[in-house]
């Protein structure tokens, strides 16, 4: 053994405890980063479907509310309701039969030539026994956010049951709070369509929770919003 070898001085015996703690301290930060991001995809998802799921009811559990809203669901190629958006209309009509409500406020999308969905709700309903006067068109609802908030601002609704598919209830729900409305929900049956179109919506739906809530946290205002408008409150005056 050389000389310089002999006199070089020993590793202190703490040197591998010196390395270990930067390493434990690098998984310390990962691990409080993992958990705030697990913190902040859950705590908006959450909020929204717990929001919801707190003003849940049946049709037979829905209390005495105004109005019903009613959300677009497409329309089939003859331009008549498609079967989720019949299901809707049926519970509407239904509530409107037994008193529990006393205007349909039908909110879609007819932003295109040939594709009125407001219309279409409207003259399903008459056909089925709603007197006219009791039906309200909302031509720009363009997504559940939109219709809450004209819902609110322009059609002056400040409490009602929002119809749409279990599925898509508690969102909705989420969002007519979120626009100021004293909201029932009902989810009426999404069955009938093929396991995995539903599982593309139902995650589909994960992504729109996030959407909805931003846009509910932000008071996003809707793409048209235009002038009051008196029709809900000309029925409710009149009935």
């Amino acid at each position: 053994m050389s000389i310089e070898a002999e006199q070089r001085p020993a590793a202190p015996p703490d040197e591998p405890v010196r390395h270990a703690r930067p390493a434990r301290r690098r998984w310390r930060r990962r691990l409080l980063v993992a958990a705030a991001l697990v913190v902040v995809l859950l705590v908006p998802l959450a909020w929204v479907q717990g929001t919801g799921q707190a003003h849940l009811r049946t049709l037979d559990d829905v209390r005495d509310t105004p109005v019903a809203i009613v959300l677009g669901a497409g329309l089939r190629p003859d331009g008549s309701p498609s079967t989720y958006l019949r299901r809707r209309l049926d519970a509407a009509r239904t509530l409107y039969e037994d008193g529990t409500v006393r205007a349909i406020l039908v909110s879609g999308d007819n932003g295109s030539v040939g594709h009125d969905e407001p219309t279409a709700m409207h003259d399903y309903l008459v056909a089925n026994g709603v007197p006219t006067d009791a039906v309200v068109l909302d031509y720009a609802g363009f997504d559940t956010h939109d219709s809450c908030v004209r819902a609110h601002r322009v059609f002056g609704v400040d409490a009602a049951v929002v119809l749409t598919q279990d599925y898509h209830v508690r969102r909705a729900v989420f969002s007519c709070t979120a626009a100021g409305i004293d909201t029932q929900g009902v989810g009426v049956s999404s069955a009938g369509v093929l396991p995995e179109q539903l599982r593309r919506w139902r995650l589909r739906e994960v992504a729109a929770s996030y959407k909805g809530w931003w846009d509910g946290l932000t008071g996003r205002d809707p793409v048209h919003l235009g002038p009051a408008e008196p029709g809900v409150q000309d029925v409710l005056r009149d009935s």
